[in-house]
């Protein structure tokens, strides 16, 4: 939302906003561009009838008072994925959805865009190296979006990616997530079929033809009139710890197999928008990932730290699984918070089966008070222990032990990889 706050303002627009709580990094930009408000928290009284829209964030309440202020004026009321349509319905639309590496994949085809000199609006979830703002809106001809799967707003209960409507759609992977607004497998995965529904006619899905939920989907049957592109795992190599893609010998500074994926998936996109293969590879070369998104945070000698996004199964399983393939002979301790709604869900523990597997050590931190806040039934360290299946898993609850317990981690020919989509208790 603040994003979007700034790239409004940077169009032109006269920007407000309202929050009863503003935290960095949003705090800090919108101070830089005057856009923070003198004060936190909902004023009805600025809602009035010479605004052209309101925006919903996903975290405001359906009864907030400003919300029924701009209702009760009649004001149009967007939520954002609503908003960002609205600014590039006469754009040629890319959205890259999927459960897993939307993200990554959305990142890469922005760096290689912009490599290439290609005019194009965006919006992505992560803050990428040489990006101040991660929305752009202008007079671009094309828009990419990250297309998520979450809900768009307390009074628009659709997914996200529902709402763009496509020319070139992207899915990534599929692997039940959300739980609490999608209980069961079905109802999640019904929502990639509904993804397809909205393509353009006449457009383009791109696929990962190595997922087998994307297979059991069987999305090719759904409309005969798209043209339909899958793509798998881009051929590799790795030489003392780097990447190397085949043929060509083009070196890459992302690893694991899922990026190798999720680097078929962007080179395909990019061929769609008119982007050679060679310049694709030399943009690539650059490209050093998203933030969070196994991001070297330190190295020194042979011991290095990696810190990444992952939450969700799927998502815990490629990243062990990536730094385990990088350095098949260090150490590796994998260090996991359970954070969302889905992962501090008792019955969806089972879902974590062999995650961890790979890791020669494995430790699994989730705040109670965290639980209890969710509204959720508490977990206890054996339900933890008995879901994950690893020997020897470690669970902690508090995060100062676990931080004393992570002292003795080798430092030489070793690699500590934190998952979160958290601060790890700080």
């Amino acid at each position: 939302m603040h994003n979007l706050a700034i790239a409004l303002h940077r169009k032109g627009y006269e920007v407000t906003g309202s929050d009863d709580e503003i935290a960095e990094p949003s705090l800090g930009r919108l101070r830089r561009e005057g856009l923070l408000p003198k004060a936190t928290g909902w004023f009805q009284e600025r809602i009035h009838s010479g605004l052209d829209a309101v925006i919903l964030g996903m975290h405001a309440r359906a009864d907030n008072p400003e919300l029924l202020r701009a209702i009760e004026l009649n004001l149009p009321v967007y939520s954002y994925p609503e908003y960002l349509y609205e600014q590039a319905k006469n754009k040629r639309r890319v959205v890259i959805g999927g459960s897993h590496g939307k993200t990554t994949i959305t990142s890469m085809i922005l760096h290689v865009l912009r490599f290439a000199g290609l005019d194009h609006d965006y919006m992505v979830g992560a803050q990428l190296e040489g990006f101040d703002c991660m929305v752009k809106l202008s007079e671009a001809p094309v828009a990419v979006y990250e297309g998520d799967e979450y809900l768009s707003s307390p009074t628009d209960r659709r997914p996200k990616f529902h709402l763009y409507r496509p020319h070139i759609a992207l899915i990534s992977g599929i692997a039940w997530d959300h739980i609490n607004v999608f209980p069961t497998k079905e109802d999640y995965f019904r929502q990639f079929s509904a993804f397809i529904e909205v393509v353009e006619p006449g457009g383009t899905v791109i696929y990962n033809v190595d997922d087998p939920e994307v297979n059991r989907l069987r999305i090719e049957s759904l409309r005969g009139d798209l043209q339909w592109i899958p793509y798998g795992t881009h051929a590799h190599r790795i030489e003392e710890g780097h990447v190397v893609l085949e043929p060509g010998n083009w070196p890459v500074q992302v690893f694991g197999s899922h990026n190798m994926q999720n680097l078929m998936g962007a080179k395909e996109v990019c061929h769609a928008l008119g982007i050679g293969e060679e310049d694709f590879y030399r943009a690539m070369a650059s490209f050093k990932g998203a933030s969070r998104r196994l991001e070297l945070v330190k190295q020194e000698g042979t011991h290095s730290v990696y810190r990444d996004f992952a939450h969700s199964p799927s998502k815990l399983r490629a990243t062990v699984r990536a730094v385990r393939e990088k350095n098949p002979d260090y150490h590796l301790t994998a260090v996991l918070e359970l954070h969302t709604f889905s992962s501090l869900t008792k019955a969806y523990l089972a879902e974590y089966r062999g995650c961890m597997e790979g890791a020669d050590r494995a430790m699994v931190y989730y705040s109670p008070a965290t639980i209890a806040h969710k509204r959720l039934e508490p977990i206890s360290e054996a339900d933890v222990i008995a879901a994950f299946g690893f020997t020897g898993l470690e669970v902690y609850t508090d995060a100062s032990a676990m931080e004393l317990a992570l002292a003795n981690v080798p430092k030489e020919k070793s690699n500590l990889l934190l998952m979160s989509s958290g601060r790890l208790g700080g």
